[in-house]
């Protein structure tokens, strides 16, 4: 067979057509190639065809071409819309694990979700020195546009549709220079909270079946009581998944606060498996287990059974943050100009028939002295993180630059005395590690990866309202003894 015809047979295979339609499969798979064919030489077909249509002129040789291409191509081998949908909520019927293990394989076999790229990543585990479990990735998974596709993006007029690349008009989108391309992309439909919503994966996984639930509509993004109420309903539906939303502000939210969504899966991330080191007595939600979870983040985490409960009593502890301020700790509600500074980072898991909400307190002011962030990475750690924290690195899975993966060769390279290239922003800290171990070719490897777990966890240590030195603790025992009071009182 030579490769048109390979993969003519692939996409009748795959379902979307029968063997009557081979010759019209074969003049689609023509007519975005060229016609001028060749033996198979490649284990992945569509490289192959993407790389014919550059040599046939049918594309230009640049990224964005390619990536086109290669979606409109697995397109062909990808059912539509409507019947993704029929079959997702035919075995919903029999077991949402086996609608998830479906829709997920699909995506992966239909090259939506990158998994050749995101395989690229860099991960692992350790633990701080402080004793909490953390995940460490460095992403490599997303490429890099190259120049020329740069510049053409630059010389596109603003273009509306979609509005931003959540909004459900991403399906079937064909993309361009500054947008990208979605053809091979399909959302499952559901309601939640009464309201038309859908769900897709993650095209760059961050973590097992990193999936986005997304409201159809092109509305900002809010956490309110309703938030609550849809992340119940999620959970209901899905309950082998997580799901949480990223803070509604800027600074401690996440990169598409434009857009109403919510990020979930399957990953056990290091912050749901920390115990709770504090209990919080509420007598009057008698039926919720409450308590500061062992986290360096600031984590009040509810446990019940009882949604309706569950329910409330995060929403006025949500409404008591959001008015909550102590000017001993640098925590303001508003600033002088009214506007509102406090949210949180919702996380939802289940256990059986126990709803466990995780309610991260966050602060997004800022200062003379943290310009980026009062509760933000601080200046010192940059070197390694200096982005937002949002719902992932949250839960202890740190998501890091690409760049760190050359760098850290050149801080070990410094570390062995060896000739380097290491950036002098790494200098103070590789100088450091120099004076705190005994450096060999044996341990070199581990002692860099361990500086970064402890690197991260000063990182969600920053992020933290409450710190963890005496100022922090009398500064959350305050704002527990007046959280409960309001909360009895009532």
């Amino acid at each position: 067979m030579t490769a048109i015809e390979a993969f003519a047979q692939q996409v009748i295979e795959s379902g979307s057509y029968s063997p009557l339609d081979r010759v019209y499969v074969t003049n689609k798979i023509k007519a975005l190639v060229g016609e001028d064919d060749e033996d198979i030489s490649s284990s992945d077909l569509v490289d192959q065809l993407v790389a014919i249509a550059v040599k046939n002129k049918k594309i230009v040789d640049d990224t964005t071409s390619k990536e086109i291409l290669n979606d409109l191509l697995h397109d062909l081998a990808t059912p539509i819309p409507s019947e993704i949908n029929r079959t997702f909520w035919e075995k919903m019927g029999t077991s949402p694990k086996e609608a998830t293990d479906w829709f997920y394989n699909l995506c992966i076999k239909n090259n939506y979700i990158k998994k050749k790229a995101i395989d690229k990543n860099i991960v692992y585990e350790g633990t701080s020195s402080k004793g909490h479990e953390l995940e460490i990735t460095i992403n490599l998974s997303k490429p890099e546009k190259d120049p020329q596709s740069i510049a053409k993006a630059a010389l596109i007029k603003n273009n509306d549709y979609p509005k931003c690349a959540l909004c459900l008009e991403n399906e079937g989108y064909l993309g361009d220079y500054g947008k990208n391309s979605r053809s091979n992309l399909r959302i499952v439909r559901m309601t939640i909270g009464g309201q038309q919503w859908g769900m897709q994966y993650s095209p760059y996984a961050y973590f097992d079946e990193h999936c986005i639930f997304l409201d159809q509509k092109h509305v900002p993004m809010v956490i309110d009581q309703q938030t609550l109420i849809n992340l119940i309903e999620i959970e209901r539906m899905l309950p082998h998944y997580f799901v949480g939303s990223n803070a509604d502000l800027s600074i401690v939210g996440g990169s598409m606060l434009a857009h109403e969504h919510y990020q979930g899966g399957k990953h056990i991330f290091p912050m749901m498996k920390a115990k709770i080191k504090q209990v919080i007595d509420f007598p009057t939600f008698s039926d919720v287990k409450c308590g500061i979870v062992d986290w360096p983040m600031s984590d009040l985490r509810l446990i019940s059974s009882d949604t309706r409960q569950l329910i409330k009593l995060a929403d006025l502890i949500i409404n008591f943050w959001d008015q909550y301020s102590d000017q001993t700790i640098m925590i303001h509600a508003y600033d002088e100009f009214g506007q509102r500074h406090h949210t949180v980072t919702p996380i939802m898991h289940r256990e059986d028939d126990k709803y466990i909400l995780d309610l991260v307190l966050r602060d997004n002011n800022t200062s003379d002295q943290y310009l980026l962030g009062i509760f933000h990475p601080h200046e010192e750690l940059w070197h390694i993180k200096k982005e937002n924290i949002g719902l992932i690195e949250v839960m202890g899975r740190a998501i890091l630059p690409g760049r760190l993966k050359d760098e850290l060769q050149e801080v070990k390279k410094y570390l062995l005395h060896q000739p380097n290239d290491m950036a002098e922003k790494h200098e103070k800290w590789a100088k450091q590690l120099l004076l705190e171990n005994h450096i060999t070719a044996d341990n070199v490897d581990e002692i860099i990866r361990q500086a970064v777990i402890e690197i991260f966890e000063a990182v969600l240590q920053s992020a933290g309202v409450f710190k963890d030195d005496s100022d922090g603790k009398k500064g959350q025992d305050k704002f527990i003894e007046q959280l409960t009071y309001r909360l009895n009182k009532n």
